[in-house]
């Protein structure tokens, strides 16, 4: 994990990796939570029994939501940004599904810093992100997250 205290030490990773979270099951108890939250119970997610004859996958997979809301919990394994008054998830940018994620799946999230900028005392960074599913050589996605920081 690396530790960032302000912007010239974030500045200095530009256009590096960052790092790597830790794997992360997606079991079939998260997935029928997420489809609780969300109100969406497309079979495809919540019926392993119709899933496994009638899906493609032969099996349940998670919500591409789902994996997307990983992200603040798989990054923090990555980056721990100190010194901050307040962090603000701006925005995701070209984002592209890979490939479904089956339930049992781990995936693990893999970061680049590819900007950094000064907004009068707000500190904008776009992050590479990208989630690998174990033993897969595709990942689930790829896209551009845009995080503001307001450093103290």
């Amino acid at each position: 994990m690396i530790i960032i205290n302000n912007f010239e030490e974030y500045q200095s990773y530009i256009g590096q990796e960052l790092g790597k979270s830790n794997w992360h099951k997606i079991d079939q108890t998260q997935i029928d939570r997420f489809a609780e939250a969300t109100l969406d119970h497309q079979w495809i997610h919540v019926d392993p029994e119709k899933a496994k004859t009638e899906s493609p996958f032969k099996a349940t997979i998670a919500h591409g939501y789902l994996t997307l809301s990983l992200i603040p919990y798989l990054w923090k394994q990555i980056a721990d940004v100190r010194n901050l008054k307040m962090e603000v998830n701006y925005g995701i940018e070209s984002l592209k599904f890979g490939q479904a994620v089956l339930v049992d799946s781990e995936v693990q999230l893999k970061a680049k810093l590819n900007t950094i900028i000064n907004l009068r005392g707000v500190t904008k960074v776009v992050i590479e992100a990208t989630l690998m599913i174990k033993d897969q050589i595709k990942p689930a996605y790829t896209g551009s997250v845009i995080f503001l920081y307001h450093f103290v």
